[in-house]
């Protein structure tokens, strides 16, 4: 769309034919180039988690906003795994008695994997949107 400024599609006629043509030039110059998606935050489902509820068929917690590891959905961090560092944005958590994780994500919301809290450093607190880096 941008190109269609500079180009024109005119008349031609001369002696032997007739018709249109693209007139003008385009110059394609580098720029950077950022994808920026919004945060993807799920809200809780409060009904499955009421403690009251002892059927079998209560579901466990999906995660929250706030971790109780100081992180909070949507900030962006840098984690590490198997020596291998990932830049990715909260996305939830698990806490049970056996593990403790924090879900990481990229910029199109996939997950990069769970990483222990200990090896997830904060970059900058959350903004509500996501931009590649």
């Amino acid at each position: 769309m941008a190109a269609s400024n500079f180009l024109q599609f005119e008349k031609f006629h001369t002696a032997n034919s007739h018709g249109h043509r693209w007139v003008g030039q385009v110059v394609v110059t580098p720029a950077p180039f950022k994808v920026i998606s919004r945060l993807r935050v799920f809200r809780r489902q409060l009904h499955f988690e009421n403690p009251v509820n002892v059927s079998p068929n209560h579901r466990k917690r999906k995660g929250g906003t706030v971790t109780p590891f100081g992180f909070r959905s949507g900030d962006l961090v840098k984690a590490e795994k198997a020596g291998i560092v990932y830049i990715g944005w909260i996305g939830g958590y698990t806490q049970t008695e056996k593990t403790k994780n924090i879900s990481v994500y990229d910029h199109n919301w996939h997950r990069l994997g769970q990483f222990s809290p200990t090896k997830v450093k904060l970059f900058k607190r959350s903004s509500r949107l996501c931009v590649a880096v």
